[in-house]
């Protein structure tokens, strides 16, 4: 039985994966800033982990077998938990992104050196805590978090770059219904002018994999995705068979497109993972059950009208 920690993780895959902790039977504690309540069996902590002293205060003199960090997205925030849980735990998990590889363009699926985070430069003055520049800098406020951490820790470090998820009713980006409406309503959909694949990994299966990390030893980055890249076109097709409906695609030079339609290519390697010892699925095993899950009641109407 392990004590773990899980910041953030009220809603999507994190609660998906303190149900497996307390399957496990792991002691959870959640700390978050009180937005919602966290699921039954797990200890309730409240404070804004931007903030220090109120996260001292809410920590107490608790310490942890692992820190699962849901929502570490600044290299201030990482600064923050690299001092705050120096001695309190052996091991920190932060949840990163495949947005860390926003400058890459490469045919090759993506390795974790691509982006080493010993060579990335850190600016702990930036604007972090307005929440417009934070959104416009994703990408680059987990490359930095991961760079603080990577500098030196007094706990083993992990990061999870994430790859797009896919699945669930409770998806609450919007992404997918984005496509399901154009469709229905015959609108375009707006694609690159040369719309390259990207890596995915469903919503339970991201789960699985920070529960596993969670229980590991090696430290670094790490990329968690599915086998078989997709394209927005992979996606309508998917869409369109469970709705009935088919995508007009159109393209752009230059302005907004649709979500998931990339004009570079920095699909990720799931090489490291693999070895480690973890076993992805293929995206072809549950695209169409991602799809029925997250359109919901959309697509079981036009399953019953066909």
């Amino acid at each position: 039985m392990r004590d773990v920690l899980v910041i953030g993780g009220n809603r999507y895959f994190g609660k998906r994966l303190i149900s497996r902790l307390l399957d496990s039977g792991d002691r959870v504690t959640v700390l978050n800033r009180g937005s919602s309540a966290p699921p039954a069996g797990v200890t309730r902590l409240t404070a804004d982990r931007s903030d220090e002293p109120a996260l001292r205060s809410a920590l107490g003199t608790r310490t942890f077998d692992v820190v699962i960090d849901q929502v570490c997205y600044t290299p201030r925030q990482a600064d923050i938990a690299r001092r705050v849980f120096a001695g309190r735990t052996g091991r920190h998990v932060m949840t990163s992104t495949v947005e860390v590889y926003e400058y890459e363009d490469s045919a090759a699926p993506v390795r974790e050196e691509a982006v080493d985070p010993l060579t990335v430069p850190v600016d702990l003055a930036a604007p972090w805590d307005d929440a417009g520049y934070r959104d416009e800098h994703y990408g680059d406020g987990k490359r930095q978090a991961e760079a603080v951490f990577a500098a030196g820790t007094a706990f083993d470090w992990v990061s999870v770059r994430v790859a797009h998820v896919l699945g669930g009713d409770d998806d609450f980006t919007g992404r997918l219904e984005h496509y399901a409406t154009r469709m229905r309503t015959g609108s375009p959909v707006a694609v690159p002018m040369r719309n390259h694949p990207a890596t995915y990994i469903h919503v339970e299966e991201i789960a699985d994999f920070l529960f596993w990390t969670a229980g590991q030893d090696f430290t670094g980055p790490v990329n968690a995705n599915a086998h078989g890249p997709l394209t927005t076109g992979d996606i309508c097709t998917a869409i369109g068979r469970r709705t009935g409906t088919e995508a007009q695609f159109t393209t752009v030079e230059v302005g907004e497109t649709s979500p998931f339609s990339f004009a570079r290519s920095y699909g990720m390697d799931n090489t490291r993972a693999t070895a480690l010892g973890f076993t992805f699925g293929h995206t072809s095993d549950w695209l169409d059950r991602a799809v029925a899950e997250t359109l919901g009641e959309h697509a079981a109407d036009a399953e019953a009208r066909r």
